[in-house]
This record gives structure tokens, sequence and C-alpha cells, in this order.
């Protein structure tokens, strides 16, 4: 189970020690789910839209990847 994040300060001291971090835009919920990967467990963090790329900045992740939902869809269908 990942483990939510409500902190922005937190999340970008555990993103220092993530190897990757994925951020999942929602237009129609108007947040982004941004997670970040570590050896051990996944953090998860709900971003407003209108926040992510100034929050995206000062993550100290070593790896950002976009994950579109379109590819999800067209992958299980």
């Amino acid at each position: 189970m990942p483990i939510e994040v409500r902190s922005q300060e937190e999340f970008i001291k555990i993103s220092e020690k993530a190897s990757e971090c994925r951020v999942v835009r929602k237009p129609k919920e108007g947040i982004a789910k941004i997670k970040a990967r570590t050896k051990r467990y996944l953090y998860t963090i709900k971003i407003p839209l209108d926040q992510v790329d100034d929050f995206l900045k000062r993550l100290k992740c070593q790896n950002i990847k976009e994950v579109s939902k379109e590819r999800k869809e067209e992958s299980s269908s």
C-alpha cells in the first residue's frame, strides 16, 4: 500500500531518496498525484493543478516522469 503524505516539505525530503518520481495529472478532478518510489515504499501526494509546476521544480528526485492516463486506458483494453 502506498503511503500518502500531506506535507509538501516532507514529500520534498522524501524525494531526495527516491529513485523515480511519477506525475499523473487528473484535469477532471483538478489535482495531480505525484508518486515517489524509494527502495522500501511508494509515497504519494496530491497537489492542485495550478501548483504542480512550481512543486516539481522544488523536487530533488533523480528521475521525473509524466504519466498520461490515456496510455493506461489503451493498455487495459
